[in-house]
């Protein structure tokens, strides 16, 4: 009998850390969903609510290291100025995978169709849950 509650017991424990996984990749997909409808919108500042708003913020891109929330955010206004420029942003998401408690990697694919010329890559980005939300705290994307 000890035997069949333990095992009861360790099945409801596993169902439990299933349903937690499950809704932190869904928290970190609407995350990318509302960073989509933002740069679709030329809302930089919006697609930015999705990083860690820090100077520790990484971005590695094809233009080097840039270190900080606010440095990205001038990078992206300097390369992307207007609406012609952002364009239509569609994520394609290959993987999330849990690296830790509150931290994943998402690996995944970015589009962008815009009338200066249609643009895709690839990116790798570290979300952690911060004071209960989902941040990306570090992004490679080229």
């Amino acid at each position: 009998m000890k035997k069949l509650l333990i095992f009861f017991c360790l099945i409801a424990t596993i169902k439990g850390f299933a349903q937690t996984e499950t809704a932190d990749k869904e928290a970190i997909l609407s995350v990318l969903k509302t960073q989509e409808i933002a740069w679709t919108q030329n809302d930089l500042e919006g697609f930015m609510q999705g990083y860690w708003k820090s100077d520790s913020l990484k971005f590695y891109g094809s233009s080097g290291l840039t270190n900080g929330w606010q440095k990205t955010l001038d990078n992206y206004k300097k390369g992307y100025p207007t609406k012609e420029y952002t364009g239509t942003l569609k994520f394609t998401i290959d993987a999330i995978t849990k690296i830790e408690d509150d931290s994943y990697y998402v690996m995944g694919q970015y589009h962008l169709t815009r009338k200066a010329g249609n643009a895709n890559g690839v990116f790798l980005i570290i979300f952690k849950r911060i004071e209960g939300e989902w941040k990306i705290v570090a992004d490679m994307s080229c």
